[in-house]
């Protein structure tokens, strides 16, 4: 037999497991239990419901994370249940362990307890705002969308001092969010969080910072779609987004039905205009040579005519030789090259070559489908702001490798 707290426990591991699991177990013994040497004795007492307060003190601090997340998990769990009599007495005991285990160490740990009382409203508001500003956005994401205990100015705080990488998107992406608060979303420089902002349906977005987030978004093509669907649009916002949106989109913003009838038909005149077919772009006949499409790509740079949109035009129609060659000349790289990144259907040797021509990944994601004929779960796609997702040593390396290859 070895001693515990005030009474003898027996030597053996799966009695000791018994005595701690069981709810009629003497309390001494319970707290004797939450320093035995096994993590498997300690794990069955922190399940137990019945453990003293002393026990969960204990196990609040014990050695490994395992014992320290079912005993997060089961006093998150039997939180929601306490009467209000049983809240009284157990408030101290229950809440406090809750609060020496938020901060523990194990992110894994302080996640648990922010899953189970994300929505509680009789949680301690400072255990709810100790978990808002963890530095993991697995812990707060879930406490920041669905406290009630957050207050307008809490989430304003937050979104200041961004303790997370996902502070700003989890407050964004928050129901019914406040004028004010979507103030502060939107003067941040967090892309991702805006356009989280946008897309939330039930953030009341004023009109001045809504004009101010269209303005914007010229430079943020993935803001234009929550932009157009925003449930409420004010006149002047449509307008400038009419003017900077894709045609699909344009289509869609014309047949919104909060828009004053006058605008709406200029909208629809707008699409009716941007769907007639235009002067043929500046492209070789399909049928003609390489040759040949290389000379048309270079009298096409001469006369200062060897844009982004017209690669673009050349790719929606197929036109893989001539764009081909336009990428090259655009480049500076032989056609040999652009044609090696093709065959061997490099991704990351496109990327590269449309980053040295000075185009931006909406040529690139096309020239990786026309070109090296790439499935859409293979394309390589923008990343935050439309940025390329390499890095410049990586798409030197690629154009280095690519010419190498070929001498």
């Amino acid at each position: 037999m070895m001693e515990g707290a005030n009474r003898a426990v027996p030597a053996d591991e799966a009695a000791r497991v018994r005595l701690g699991s069981r709810a009629g177990t003497q309390a001494d013994v319970l707290v004797g239990l939450a320093d035995d040497p096994s993590v498997t004795v300690r794990a069955a007492l922190a399940l137990n419901s019945a453990a003293p307060a002393r026990a969960n003190q204990e196990l609040a601090h014990d050695r490994d994370e395992p014992v320290r997340i079912l005993l997060a998990r089961k006093l998150a769990a039997l939180a929601p249940g306490l009467s209000a009599v049983e809240q009284a007495r157990l408030y101290q005991e229950t809440w406090d362990t809750l609060t020496t285990l938020v901060a523990d160490e194990a992110a894994h740990v302080r996640a648990v307890i922010a899953e189970a009382i994300k929505e509680l409203p009789n949680a301690p508001r400072e255990l709810i705002l100790r978990l808002a500003r963890d530095a993991d956005t697995s812990v707060c994401e879930p406490v920041i969308q669905l406290s009630p205990l957050l207050t307008t100015e809490d989430l304003i705080a937050l979104v200041a001092m961004a303790p997370s990488a996902g502070t700003v998107g989890a407050v964004a992406r928050r129901a019914d969010l406040e004028p004010a608060v979507s103030d502060a979303v939107a003067a941040t420089a967090d892309v991702a969080a805006i356009r989280a902002l946008l897309a939330n349906p039930t953030a009341q977005i004023r009109e001045a910072t809504l004009d101010a987030l269209v303005a914007r978004s010229v430079d943020h093509p993935d803001w234009h779609e929550p932009l157009v669907r925003r449930p409420s649009l004010p006149p002047h916002a449509a307008r400038m987004l009419s003017e900077i949106v894709a045609t699909h989109l344009l289509a869609e913003l014309a047949t919104r039905a909060d828009l004053e009838p006058r605008l709406a038909e200029q909208l629809r005149r707008r699409v009716a205009v941007r769907l007639t077919p235009s002067a043929p772009e500046p492209v070789a006949p399909i049928d003609t040579s390489a040759d040949e499409a290389l000379a048309q790509a270079h009298a096409a740079a001469m006369r200062g005519e060897l844009a982004e949109d017209s690669l673009l035009a050349v790719a929606r129609r197929g036109d893989a030789r001539y764009a081909t060659a336009l990428l090259a000349v655009a480049s500076g790289m032989p056609v040999s090259v652009v044609d090696r990144a093709s065959s061997l259907r490099s991704a990351k040797g496109l990327v590269s070559l449309v980053w040295k021509a000075g185009f931006t990944m909406r040529a690139a994601v096309a020239l990786q489908t026309l070109l090296a004929r790439l499935a859409p779960d293979a394309v390589l796609t923008a990343g935050p702001a439309g940025s390329f997702p390499l890095a410049v040593e990586e798409m030197r390396w690629q154009l280095d490798f690519l010419a190498r290859m070929g001498a």
